[in-house]
């Protein structure tokens, strides 16, 4: 398959090439003839395979007759659940409308609002934003009574942020005739019942099994005691001679910690998350993407929308604090095919949180130790007090790990089955 099978116009065929696209993803091939065909749709698809194409592609075909001569009116809105996310998105559709007279805006919060009313002034076709400032725009006088399509991207995430509300509020003032995309990365009950909220006889798209990692992702988890993650940290990125890694930590103190103790040994840092000021942010991430620094430690704030070309590694220092956001984590390496590898630093603490990680994904995480960084074992779970455990980490969902250990327990018959059949006559034959 290719994009010109897909039916796309000559100036958006010229700018994906330039851009490196050769052929489309799955989920490309799926959802751009049905946004074509302005159908709704409710698609889910694993973090990296390009939903930002699957959408913004279209859109742009449909927009192609805009004539730069009259007064524009917006056509396309995008809601994503962050500011660099938005960022990401409006850079992608800008990359794709570069051969197009389309004009486009990013609305998020942390930039001045009155600089943005102004260039909505000047005539937007397509408007990225996160929900709360688009918000504010509309109450500030934006029409959008011209919107055409209408697009949810990573509608789980935007969820567990707490946006139902505002989703629900954007909604309504939208002409009751147009087209709804929800793209998500992972499936959940939440996301079942927004969709049925705001879309039409949807078209279902799902090119992947719900809360699956990518199959170009090597996963290890090293056990490991806690006061020696950083030591084993530097070690990896050391010796291994990682040439570019993204961290993840559970929370902003560990974040700064982190970066102050791989600074200590002597590696070119970065650091994101929610306490630092978005023009720091962003400078820092577009230094990551230029490799200019080499390692970026952040909270999960980075999680999403998080877009680097040939990103080798991502290690978790600490593992989240919901298991589904690992899927998002390792998800900012393997993207659109390429390899990818995926490590976890784990102690004794973390022994539930990996168990849930393993059910919710469906597969099992190989745990192994690095010479010279092997837990003390005279550190069992008895030495750690209950109320700990209790507060700081959730035991798996017991209905989930005897369907996770049926499934796995399946899987290991059938390879039994299969040695077994290897020893017959018949094949012996």
């Amino acid at each position: 398959m290719s994009f010109e099978k897909l039916g796309l116009i000559k100036p958006l065929l010229s700018a994906i090439k330039e851009l490196g696209y050769e052929h489309p993803t799955t989920i490309q091939q799926r959802a751009i003839p049905l946004v074509m065909a302005k159908s709704d749709i409710f698609a889910t698809a694993q973090t990296g395979t390009g939903k930002t194409a699957a959408f913004g592609l279209p859109i742009l075909q449909r927009l192609r007759k805009v004539n730069v001569d009259e007064n524009r009116a917006v056509k396309a809105v995008i809601l994503s659940p962050t500011r660099e996310l938005s960022i990401q998105i409006f850079e992608d559709i800008s990359n794709y409308a570069k051969h197009m007279k389309v004009e486009c805006a990013v609305l998020v919060g942390g930039k001045d609002i009155e600089t943005q009313q102004r260039i909505l002034k000047k005539g937007i076709d397509i408007v990225i934003a996160t929900p709360g400032r688009f918000l504010e725009h509309v109450e500030n006088g934006l029409e959008v009574n011209s919107v055409e399509v209408f697009v949810i991207d990573e509608a789980d995430r935007m969820l567990d942020m707490g946006f139902t509300k505002e989703i629900r509020k954007v909604h309504p003032l939208l002409p009751k005739r147009h087209q709804t995309l929800l793209f998500s990365a992972t499936y959940s009950e939440k996301v079942r019942k927004l969709s049925r909220l705001v879309l039409t006889k949807p078209a279902f798209i799902e090119t992947s099994k719900k809360n699956s990692t990518v199959d170009t992702i090597n996963q290890t988890a090293y056990l490991v005691d806690t006061h020696r993650k950083a030591e084993l940290l530097a070690y990896l990125i050391g010796s291994r001679n990682y040439p570019q890694v993204l961290v993840f930590t559970r929370t902003k103190v560990s974040a700064d910690t982190l970066f102050v103790e791989l600074q200590k040994d002597g590696l070119k840092c970065g650091l994101i998350h929610g306490d630092i000021a978005q023009g720091k942010r962003l400078k820092t991430l577009a230094q990551f993407k230029e490799g200019k620094i080499k390692v970026l430690v952040a909270t999960d704030i980075a999680s999403r929308g998080l877009d680097i070309e040939h990103l080798p590694y991502v290690i978790n220092y600490e593992l989240p604090s919901v298991a589904e956001d690992y899927v998002h984590r390792v998800g900012r390496t393997g993207r659109a095919g390429r390899n990818g590898e995926a490590i976890s630093l784990i102690d004794i603490y973390e022994k539930f949180d990996i168990r849930e990680i393993e059910i919710v994904i469906g597969q099992k995480i190989p745990q192994e130790t690095v010479e010279g960084f092997e837990p003390d074992p005279s550190i069992r779970r008895k030495d750690i007090q209950e109320t700990s455990l209790k507060s700081e980490h959730k035991k798996p969902n017991k209905k989930k790990e005897r369907q996770y250990n049926k499934n796995t327990s399946g899987l290991a018959k059938a390879k039994k089955t299969t040695k077994k059949r290897k020893t017959t006559k018949r094949d012996a034959k």
